[in-house]
Formats: structure tokens, C-alpha cells, sequence
């Protein structure tokens, strides 16, 4: 498999991998502040997993969008 590097791909494919960084990366931050503030009972699952579940899995914001719809327990 070769590699590819930064000056080897077209402008259109560097911007989606930028906006999809800073994609991920807002959705990183919004759930971990939601789960910062957010008391433990309403949380499905130990908090400190989710932080860190949320903070080290590279997901394209998966992960931040699958604690938002399970993560959290209604009220």
C-alpha cells in the first residue's frame, strides 16, 4: 500500500479532510462539555468512559453523535 502524501492530493479532497477535522473536532467538544455538565444519573454508562471513548476514537464524529442519541437518558 503506498502512501499519500499532503502535496499529493487535490484541493477539493484537503478541504473535505480540513472541514471534516474541524467537524469532528466541534463535535468532540460539544459532547464532552454535555457531558461535563451533566449529572452522572443521566448519563447511560460511566462518565469518565464516555470521555474518554469520545476524546481518543478518531470516528469522523461518530462516536460524539452516538453518545448524543444513546449516551444520554431522557428526562
Amino acid at each position: 500500500m503506498e502512501h499519500r502524501r499532503w502535496s499529493d492530493l487535490s484541493d477539493r479532497q484537503r478541504r473535505l479532510l480540513v472541514v471534516g477535522g474541524v467537524v469532528e473536532g466541534l463535535l468532540k467538544l460539544v459532547a464532552l462539555n454535555d457531558l461535563r455538565h451533566r449529572p452522572a444519573g443521566d448519563v447511560r454508562g460511566r462518565k469518565w468512559v464516555w470521555a474518554v471513548v469520545v476524546t481518543l476514537a478518531n470516528s469522523a464524529g461518530l462516536v460524539p453523535l452516538v453518545y448524543f442519541r444513546f449516551g444520554r437518558r431522557r428526562s
